[in-house]
């Protein structure tokens, strides 16, 4: 077993309430399990829903395991520009919190996403997803991490069986 594995997530910004219920869970029971194989370092992209969800787990799991880091990789320094205090609140708490950050671009192009999610796939061993469809960011993020033999994890797929 190898003990200083790096993981990263990519998923939908919207997530269905009747995933909501069961996506916590199965996330906190996923980290576990890759906590337990050895990855260490867990890179986000700093989006709204799933990464907010899994960052926030991240941490949560920090404070069991204190060996745990968090690193933000993200798109550009005006990401919430036009998101909602919520929003802007959760995500301020998660980047006060992260062990590094690291951004593409100082203002938003129209590259600092895709080269966001390819630069977190190419720093990753493992790729949590929450894919649902076939098209967009984060399936392209899969299908790169397919493409670039990281390891894919779809909790999609695993809901289905949850």
């Amino acid at each position: 077993m190898t003990d200083n594995l790096t993981c990263c997530f990519t998923g939908h910004r919207d997530i269905p309430i009747e995933h909501m219920k069961e996506l916590p869970c199965l996330l906190d029971e996923v980290l576990y399990r890759q906590i337990d194989r050895g990855v260490r370092h867990f890179i986000a992209g700093g989006a709204i829903g799933f990464d907010t969800l899994a960052s926030l787990k991240v941490l949560e799991m920090r404070e069991r395991f204190g060996f745990i880091t968090l690193k933000l990789c993200l798109p550009c320094k005006n990401q919430t520009q036009n998101w909602n205090l919520r929003d802007i609140s959760a995500y301020n708490y998660i980047l006060k919190k992260a062990d590094s950050v690291e951004y593409i671009s100082d203002v938003y192009t129209k590259a600092c996403m895709l080269e966001r999610n390819r630069k977190m796939v190419d720093l990753s061993d493992i790729c949590i997803a929450y894919c649902i469809q076939n098209r967009g960011g984060t399936a392209f993020t899969c299908a790169y991490a397919l493409k670039n033999n990281t390891e894919l994890i779809n909790l999609f797929d695993l809901l289905k069986k949850y």
